[in-house]
């Protein structure tokens, strides 16, 4: 026996048909990254461009560093995430927990010894620098400090600040930054210590948690944070700020990202990798003033807001897999001799 479909029926079918292949297809042009979110380092032009170049439909993701590792944790054996960005530490404990795989992306020759995890577990995409964020308008008529050893001196007594780092990254940093431009290493925090027990006589201002909007109302003149807080402040809030490299030196602090391990959408997450260290998605972090990780891609309107390459110079790396296992142990140390 024969069965023969009415046009309706074929219609109703045709329709039904169209509508899988559209979902099929909208699964096979979505991804998920882990903290996105839109505002910070411009990831929403950034996940625009994605859908524009790639037809990757991304969406925002406001979780931070730590919810975005411990929900690669808790998904570890039924993954939902795609990619994901994080600060370098995070990168390193991801790995260690085994939640994220390798992946060497386009460019991958082009990203800098120490900026990248070498089995591609994780890879810097941009990076921040150490430095003072300084109102200038809010000194006094003091000069703008340009050297770790200035912030000692008498004139600056209760202007400086930086994020506690026990409890901050950035404050970590900062004292990383401090104990290399202070002749120390990763593994012997003594000039750090030293340099900050002294600061203390200085009477600095010592937060918890992110003070970018202190700085810009004065209420800290001069803040140990990163390069581009202060162009942000400068170029978008009209701000009359500075920001230095300290003449001793100072360390770029790399942000990363990671192919999830198992993701639901390999192909994607690898166009995603890929997409974000090419020129174009490259320069979408300049303009939000992260330096980029790729030498040579910003354009000179980007370039001309941040120092000159001959202050950067002075800005070094340092073993991130040390300083995150170090972390901890500094924290202690400096709650003993400094807090």
């Amino acid at each position: 026996m024969t069965f023969t479909l009415g046009s309706k029926t074929k219609k109703l079918a045709g329709m039904l048909f169209g509508l899988a292949c559209a979902s099929f297809q909208a699964q096979a042009s979505s991804a998920i990254c882990y903290n996105c979110p839109p505002e910070w380092a411009n990831w929403g032009g950034q996940l625009q461009l994605i859908n524009k170049e790639l037809g990757i439909r991304v969406p925002m993701d406001n979780k931070n560093s730590g919810q975005s590792l411990s929900q690669l944790v808790a998904e570890k054996n039924n993954p939902v995430a795609d990619v994901v960005y994080y600060g370098v530490s995070f990168g390193i404990n991801a790995t260690n927990q085994g939640v994220v795989e390798p992946y060497k992306p386009k460019n991958w020759d082009q990203i800098p010894e120490g900026m990248k995890n070498p089995n591609g577990n994780w890879f810097a995409i941009h990076s921040g620098t150490i430095g003072f964020f300084v109102n200038v308008d809010a000194l006094d008529g003091a000069t703008v400090p340009q050297s770790w050893e200035d912030l000692l001196k008498p004139e600056y007594r209760g202007m400086v600040g930086y994020l506690d780092p026990t409890s901050a990254f950035v404050g970590y940093a900062s004292a990383v930054a401090v104990n290399e431009a202070m002749g120390g290493d990763i593994n012997d925090f003594t000039p750090a210590i030293e340099y900050f027990r002294k600061l203390a006589k200085n009477r600095p201002i010592v937060p918890k948690q992110t003070s970018y909007a202190r700085v810009i109302s004065g209420e800290i003149p001069i803040l140990l944070d990163y390069d581009f807080n202060a162009y942000r402040a400068k170029y978008n809030d009209f701000s009359n700020v500075e920001f230095v490299i300290p003449k001793e030196g100072s360390i770029a602090v790399p942000y990363v990202m990671s192919m999830v391990k198992d993701s639901p959408h390999p192909d994607n997450a690898k166009k995603i990798l890929d997409f974000v260290l090419s020129e174009k998605g490259q320069q979408v972090w300049a303009k939000a003033y992260l330096r980029p990780v790729i030498d040579g891609v910003m354009d000179e309107d980007a370039k001309s807001k941040f120092l000159p390459d001959s202050e950067y110079q002075r800005v070094g790396s340092v073993n991130f897999a040390k300083m995150s296992e170090n972390q901890a142990a500094f924290a202690d140390l400096y709650l003993r001799e400094v807090n």
